[in-house]
């Protein structure tokens, strides 16, 4: 039986004190992070978007398989053509695709077909999500776990961005298939996530949410479970 290699574990062994005021500032951090619908065009250096890429790809994964690829765009005329593609569609969406429920829950928001984000921040990353491997020999690799794998690291990939100090948008504007086409991406990757990212317009809105109570989203299995 093959086994593969090993090398000790880094890990950093912390006082419950350390560990709670860490959750806490991370917690605090990450809840200031927001979906942005109104970018500046401000320069990003790529050097900034390779390192957020590179913590993204430190995501886990089934069989560590990796299967996911990141396309970082900031060719003017590429970033048109993939906002008009993506209205396309869009307005597709807006206008028959969706139902009545949809359109209401996006009312508050104010959201519709147009998107000129996707020309006015300075970087698109286009996740793309390998349904299977190739080979050298072109050969079908299997991936396991795909879906979960890519989510990990999109869930990454917005993470770092907003440490960075970058803010982003998880746009998806169903079906996304013309980003294959327009990015020459091989038949065997699809579309995941289209993330606008950048800096957000100089006195930048955004809706004003609240996240669910702890209570509503964790349920705890233990000696301290009431009830």
């Amino acid at each position: 039986m093959h086994q593969a290699p090993t090398i000790p574990l880094e890990f950093t062994l912390r006082t419950e004190a350390e560990m709670l005021v860490r959750a806490q500032a991370f917690h605090a951090t990450m809840c200031k992070r927001r979906s942005v619908r109104h970018f500046s065009d401000r320069p990003v250096p790529f050097a900034v978007l390779q390192e957020i890429i590179r913590t993204a790809s430190t995501a886990p994964s089934g069989a560590n398989k990796q299967p996911w690829t990141f396309c970082p765009v900031d060719d003017p005329g590429l970033k048109h053509r993939i906002r008009l593609a993506a209205e396309e569609e869009e307005y597709r969406n807006y206008h028959g695709r969706m139902s009545d429920e949809w359109l209401q829950d996006l009312e508050p928001f104010g959201t519709d077909h147009r998107k000129p984000f996707l020309e006015t921040a300075p970087w698109l990353v286009v996740v793309f999500k390998q349904v299977h491997g190739l080979g050298p020999d072109g050969a079908k690799r299997n991936h396991y776990y795909v879906t979960e794998s890519v989510g990990l690291a999109s869930g990454l990939l917005l993470a770092a961005a907003h440490h960075a100090g970058l803010a982003t948008l998880t746009h998806t504007p169903s079906p996304m298939n013309f980003l294959n086409a327009l990015l020459g991406r091989p038949s065997n990757e699809r579309p995941f996530l289209l993330i606008p990212m950048g800096f957000p317009v100089e006195g930048c809105r955004v809706p004003d949410l609240a996240r669910k109570p702890l209570d509503q989203v964790l349920v705890r299995y233990g000696p301290g479970r009431e009830g």
